[in-house]
């Protein structure tokens, strides 16, 4: 049962909109690092995004509760009936891509061969069973995956500002919590 509708969404959305937003860019770059070169850095990097993934899945389980438990905030009347429905595509495809970013790279690692250590001694079972055509498709996924999640990233964000600078109809700030 959702909530009533308000002006804001809801703070724990709020907090894991904005909180998950730093973390997945983080990832991306990460991510970036650590296919551009192999460098004295590499194996920290790997070693940080392995549970980062796994930690931004569980974040992307919690939200998705928190979406479909709260009411968000209505769109402006006035927005044209073609931006409405490039918001809630676009939000659709941001919620797939929380999700299946990090499944597609657990199931990869798992068809490497490759543990996924969450610590020094928490190590997570394996999505597939090892298997080098699975890993050899899962791969390039999971990089294409990513140029979709940043591609997206970027159109919310400018999104997002055309709404709080341009039109300064309230969409913005509902997720900022900001009075003004």
């Amino acid at each position: 049962m959702k909530s009533p509708a308000t002006h804001y969404f809801h703070p724990l959305a709020r907090s894991l909109h904005w909180s998950m937003a730093v973390l997945i860019i983080a990832m991306l770059f990460i991510g970036v690092g650590m296919v551009a070169s192999v460098s004295p850095h590499h194996a920290w990097l790997v070693a940080l995004h392995k549970p980062l993934g796994i930690a931004l899945l569980g974040l992307a389980m919690l939200r998705l509760i928190v979406r479909l438990t709260h009411s968000t905030p209505p769109l402006p009347t006035d927005l044209p009936g073609w931006q409405k429905l490039a918001a809630k595509l676009s939000h659709y495809l941001l919620y797939v891509l929380m999700f299946a970013q990090p499944l597609v790279g657990w199931a990869m690692l798992s068809a490497g061969g490759y543990p996924i250590m969450l610590g020094s001694s928490l190590q997570l079972p394996p999505l597939l069973a090892q298997n080098i055509q699975s890993y050899a498709l899962l791969r390039p996924t999971h990089t294409w995956l990513a140029y979709l999640f940043f591609a997206t990233i970027l159109v919310h964000a400018a999104a997002g500002l055309f709404h709080g600078l341009i039109r300064r109809d309230g969409v913005f700030t509902s997720m900022t919590g900001s009075r003004h």
